[in-house]
């Protein structure tokens, strides 16, 4: 498999109008403007993006304006997951149908698998695309953790190119980071917190969603990183702490999405039952935008 991610991804939010319907404008403005901060590539229809929350439909109308507006100018892996292996084989044929460079697909989630029903489940979608598959284990909204083992059974598999890993725990990034080094297999963070120590201990970038406000600062992470300019990329890495300090002040992704349409983009309201912000939570993010916004 030629291609393996490397780089910053926006865990793109998904913006939607005041009706709850997609925002295909907003979604363009923010497809562009991501592309023009230099980000490596774009990350659809993950958690940020409340992939749970849409029906078929319109995952795949997100999928083709995203694919569609970036035109091959950077990559586009979209999440195709699902709780069954069936529905998660035809979401990956339809994104692969529409264009899409890669897929996410997160482990199944209500039900946890076991170990083997999960590996099988992976190598059953990967057989059924020629895209290349990232794995994405997210313990504390799935009730799953794919075991390291799993993972380095999973990355001898042709397309199984790598593993976004929000789990929040570093020593599980390193473990997969160990498992795997014998592999042509991509280790993402997927915990902002942790792109740069991911980054010094072999991992190949982040699926970012703080890149969504702040796409310069976090692809500044990785080019200091790169560049061997520790102190630098170390400051990037502290500067997003006053964005990440206000994710605990909605269900996500509403303060994100606050966030985002008072410094950015439009992005609109989370998809109900979420609510947008209000009040003293609202308050605390207008005040760390204007933080951001006086630099």
């Amino acid at each position: 498999m030629g291609f393996v991610p490397k780089g910053i991804y926006p865990a793109m939010l998904t913006p939607l109008t005041k009706d709850q319907s997609i925002d295909i404008s907003a979604l363009k403005q923010l497809t562009n403007h991501l592309i023009d901060a230099h980000v490596h590539g774009l990350f659809a229809l993950g958690t940020n993006g409340e992939f749970h929350m849409f029906n078929i439909e319109d995952k795949l109308k997100v999928a083709e304006v995203i694919i569609q507006e970036t035109a091959g100018r950077v990559p586009v892996m979209v999440g195709s997951g699902g709780n069954s292996t069936e529905e998660a084989i035809w979401l990956s044929k339809e994104m692969e149908r529409l264009g899409a460079d890669a897929l996410s697909v997160i482990t199944p989630f209500f039900i946890p698998p076991t170990q083997d029903e999960a590996a099988a489940h992976y190598k059953t979608i990967a057989a059924s695309v020629s895209l290349p598959v990232l794995l994405y284990n997210i313990p504390s909204k799935t009730g799953f953790h794919l075991e390291p083992e799993t993972v380095a059974e999973l990355a001898k598999v042709d397309n199984i190119v790598g593993i976004k890993d929000s789990s929040g725990k570093f020593e599980n990034i390193q473990q997969y980071i160990e498992q795997t080094k014998n592999e042509d297999f991509a280790v993402f963070a997927g915990t902002d917190s942790l792109i740069l120590e991911t980054l010094q201990a072999g991992g190949a970038g982040a699926v970012a969603a703080t890149a969504n406000m702040l796409p310069d600062i976090v692809t500044s992470i990785y080019r200091h990183w790169a560049e061997g300019e520790t102190e630098k990329a170390e400051a990037a890495q502290r500067e997003l702490q006053p964005l990440r300090d206000t994710f605990r002040l909605g269900t996500i992704p509403a303060a994100l999405k606050k966030a985002v349409e008072l410094y950015s983009t439009p992005v609109g309201p989370p998809k109900a039952p979420v609510k947008e912000l209000t009040g003293p939570a609202l308050l605390e993010v207008e005040k760390m935008v204007a933080y951001y916004q006086s630099k």
